[in-house]
């Protein structure tokens, strides 16, 4: 018998069966009867492991892998192919957030409507409406349709429901995609409660340092099987590993923000202000350090820094590479401190994203990329306005016409 929080899965496989082409019209569907045959898609072969009641797992992997799929099928949306998934207690599914809203009800009945798809009594939902409505912070538009909404707050108002569902189990995709930065904060603090409450968790997400956090241990999936299942630390190492053949990896849209071969890392990334203290704000044309730190578990030839600074909307401002040769990396170095000093800060105001990678000499190697080495904010030291702080100098000067009717 399998206990409530309990996760068991044994030789799990799932298929699913794609035609050529989708029939649209029944007649379609009778014309190509017989004719067109469907191909079968392996998207989990043979996955099979254990979660302990108040265990919290992580799964991981490339974009294809199978990871929602699995959870669909601990969620019990769909049934294997061929083994068993066995989920002992109720399930709450933070899968497709706002699945099931109507467009012209109001959130406060979307409230009702939602809870009640999740298996909640009116009652039960009735007392949990003023904090599901605090947390999402929708206390001004709770009782508009859900069709003026923004799409952050239609994703905040459908984690808000799932995220006070009485569950044994909770399934979590890419979660922490939804809102800005505060609201994430919230989410996680409140994953973190289900977590203490002694609730299990299955975790799927591209941010290996939210997947760290949350998990102590993680299951690597390649090509729907599982190909590692242990500490998170080592399965992220190997995921990385998936990567480090790609430059620009198609997960970064999913959340994906660090990746390599692992080979040599960047690590203490952070910035300074003209004081010697590390900080995150600046004021325009102050002075500024970037320090960090590359190590490598051997000595390798001198790996080539490379150094992105964009703005919040993800523009590219300025790029820069330089060899650590350069820097004192020699043949034995397995660690060295770098610092890159910035007299004056050309930026004028704004939210600001540095990202740093390193790779062999020829660039073709990615040892290590950080999509979000850190972020810092730069305010206005006076009347500038805009992203960049330009440094020049106002004169006067007589127009030649003018000049010739001075008299001497």
């Amino acid at each position: 018998m399998i206990r409530p929080g309990e996760i068991e899965a044994e030789h799990a496989s799932r298929h699913f069966k794609v035609y050529p082409r989708e029939a649209r019209r029944l007649k379609d569907a009778i014309v190509a009867r017989g004719r067109s045959k469907p191909a079968q898609v392996v998207a989990l072969r043979d996955v099979s492991f254990r979660v302990d009641p108040g265990s919290a797992i992580g799964l991981v992997g490339r974009n294809g892998s199978g990871k929602t799929t699995l959870l669909r099928l601990l969620s019990g949306i769909i049934k294997p192919t061929s083994g068993r998934v066995d989920v002992g207690g109720r399930v709450g599914s933070l899968l497709e957030l706002g699945a099931g809203f109507h467009p012209d009800l109001s959130g406060r009945e979307n409230v009702f409507l939602n809870g009640s798809i999740h298996g909640l009594t009116r009652a039960y939902v009735r007392e949990q409406l003023d904090e599901i409505v605090a947390f999402a912070g929708l206390e001004e538009f709770i009782d508009l349709p859900v069709r003026t909404y923004s799409s952050g707050m239609y994703m905040r108002l459908g984690f808000a429901i799932a995220a006070h569902i009485d569950a044994d189990v909770l399934l979590l995709d890419e979660v922490f995609a939804v809102g800005d930065e505060q609201f994430q904060r919230k989410c996680f603090g409140k994953i973190f409660e289900f977590k203490q409450r002694g609730g299990t968790i299955v975790f799927v997400s591209h941010d290996a340092s939210a997947v760290e956090r949350l998990c102590d241990r993680a299951v690597l999936l390649r090509d729907g099987a599982v190909e590692f299942d242990g500490t998170t630390h080592d399965a992220i190492v190997r995921y990385r590993q998936l990567l480090a053949g790609d430059v620009d990896p198609a997960e970064r849209g999913a959340g994906l923000k660090e990746w390599g071969s692992g080979d040599a890392r960047i690590e203490g990334v952070e910035l300074i202000g003209p004081d010697g203290a590390a900080r995150t704000q600046f004021l325009a044309g102050e002075p500024l350090t970037l320090r960090l730190r590359i190590t490598a578990a051997r000595p390798i030839p001198a790996p080539r820094l490379s150094l992105e600074l964009r703005d919040s909307s993800g523009l590219l401002l300025t790029g820069s590479g330089r060899s650590t040769g350069d820097l004192g990396w020699e043949d034995t170095t397995t660690e060295l401190g770098v610092r890159f000093e910035v007299e004056q800060l050309p930026l004028a105001d704004g939210r600001f994203q540095v990202r740093l990678g390193l790779t062999d000499e020829s660039g073709e190697r990615l040892y290590h990329w950080l999509d979000e080495a850190l972020t810092f904010v730069v305010y206005p030291a006076g009347g500038e306005r805009g992203v960049v702080r330009v440094e020049g100098r106002w004169s006067g000067e007589e127009i030649g016409a003018q000049a010739e009717r001075i008299p001497t």
